[in-house]
């Protein structure tokens, strides 16, 4: 069958809450594959399901679809086969309006930031092009911005922060439009230890407060056990679950948790899934 037609066969659905089959998902991948133009087959059959308010990452060797994963559950990209569904809320949606509590916010690797504009208007410009007005946009730019702890930094440019604090703004352009759902991929991941560890311990205490559904990609797993309800071991290229781990750990976590005995057998646990898709086998 040709690529086109396969894609045609594609169900992607998104559903409103009270949707029977998601009433209690935020994300369900089902069977599902992606071959790029080149014809390397970076994903599958690869399943996932996320419940509303968790947080879950996808830890695996590079190339093997967790980038991917996030671009599916997106929309910016089609799965070649298979079924994604995404809950959101859509009630109060109105043309030119970006409800509370719609849709997706992405936390790509590099901040991306318009260096010409000042730290609000890069935290608004998800508003701006969705057509809220100026002056509410400023404020909730704002209310993000100290949900991230940046609220004295509204008026300085991105050449004025450090790498933590660019990664802060990202984080803060993504919640602005008060998404369901939180993608990031790999976005502590060029940063010291020390900042890692810090944005570690800020992005658990957001995630409690917004009870956000959060999807992170990492490569380091001694991030995915701490972060994580769920750490998603998944294979070499073409990527499926190899392992899927809870971490059942007393919260709030802390810094205790990272030295604790349960934090390092959770590490080996997730470390000994892993092994075998850095040696090119597979348990599967």
């Amino acid at each position: 069958m040709p690529r086109h037609d396969q894609r045609a066969m594609v169900e992607r659905k998104t559903s409103s809450a009270a949707d029977t089959g998601l009433t209690r998902l935020a994300v369900s991948l089902r069977g599902v594959t992606k071959t790029y133009d080149n014809g390397v087959m970076a994903l599958g059959p690869f399943d996932l399901a996320v419940r509303k308010g968790e947080f879950i990452s996808l830890l695996g060797p590079s190339g093997c679809g967790k980038s991917t994963v996030l671009r599916l559950i997106a929309e910016l990209g089609a799965p070649t086969s298979g079924t994604v569904r995404v809950a959101r809320h859509q009630a109060g949606m109105q043309t030119g309006q970006i409800p509370p509590g719609h849709g997706i916010g992405f936390v790509f690797q590099e901040p991306t930031l318009m260096p010409w504009a000042n730290i609000r208007e890069n935290v608004r410009l998800p508003l701006k092009l969705g057509g809220i007005a100026k002056a509410e946009g400023r404020n909730r730019a704002d209310a993000a911005l100290a949900s991230v702890g940046l609220a004295e930094f509204a008026d300085a440019y991105p050449r004025e922060l450090s790498g933590g604090m660019k990664m802060r703004v990202s984080l803060a352009r993504a919640l602005v439009t008060d998404p369901d759902i939180l993608l990031m991929d790999e976005p502590f991941a060029a940063l010291d230890e020390i900042t890692r560890f810090r944005l570690n311990n800020d992005l658990l205490a957001l995630w409690r407060s917004l009870r956000k559904t959060v999807i992170f990609v990492t490569h380091s797993v001694f991030e995915s056990v701490y972060l994580s309800q769920r750490v998603v071991v998944m294979t070499g290229r073409p990527g499926r679950t190899q392992a899927d781990i809870r971490i059942e750990t007393v919260e709030p976590r802390g810094e205790e948790f990272r030295t604790s005995t349960a934090y390092s057998d959770y590490c080996r646990r997730v470390s000994a899934a892993l092994a075998p898709s850095y040696s090119g086998q597979s348990t599967l």
